[in-house]
């Protein structure tokens, strides 16, 4: 069900983004255009509704790859209180009920996180789940901000493990100050 909504996301932003850069339309369509440009604009206001969970996030990743669980811990504790607080009234029915999938489960993985002071390969594991959220949380609603799909292949017994950064340079969360640079970058959202 996710990916039949984030396809449906995915295609109406395409949409736009082509029926943006094609003149004709905008010149003869001039309903079109003024649609689009609510699209866009729409899309831009839910990138920035998601700039708090992603501060929170960051954070919480810069805390791993430092291995400071406490840090780590209040991080995952304000990203439960950015989930409470997020401002669901500009969301389209599916992109709600997306939303709630993603807040339900990213949420869960905050708290155990917070709870987990003292018990960073734990805290590890929920942010491993917590990645993927963010990652479909991002894919949904967009960002201001340039982010980075990163991959260490090593964690979880080889089974590898995806985390957003705001850098490009690789600095692993999952592996700390063990392994620093183990990874590479897959993706890059804009």
């Amino acid at each position: 069900m996710k990916t039949l909504i984030y396809s449906l996301a995915f295609s109406l932003l395409f949409l736009a983004a082509c029926s943006n850069g094609n003149k004709e339309t905008q010149t003869t369509a001039t309903p079109d255009s003024t649609a689009t440009k609510d699209v866009v604009a729409e899309t831009s206001e839910k990138g920035a509704s998601t700039a708090a969970l992603l501060s929170s996030y960051i954070k919480l990743k810069n805390a791993l790859t430092a291995d400071n669980d406490k840090d780590a811990a209040a991080a995952g504790n304000e990203m439960v209180a950015g989930f409470a607080s997020f401002d669901k009234k500009s969301l389209t029915p599916e992109q709600d009920k997306a939303y709630t999938d993603i807040y339900d489960d990213g949420k869960e993985h905050a708290e155990h996180i917070g709870a987990n002071v003292g018990n960073i390969a734990h805290q590890r594991e929920h942010f491993d789940m917590l990645s993927k959220d963010m990652y479909d949380l991002v894919k949904l609603l967009g960002t201001n901000q340039s982010l980075y799909v990163d991959h260490c292949p090593m964690y979880n017994k080889n089974k590898g493990a995806i985390w957003l950064s705001e850098v490009k340079d690789i600095k692993n969360p999952y592996l700390g100050k063990a392994m620093p640079t183990c990874g590479t970058v897959q993706e890059e959202l804009k």
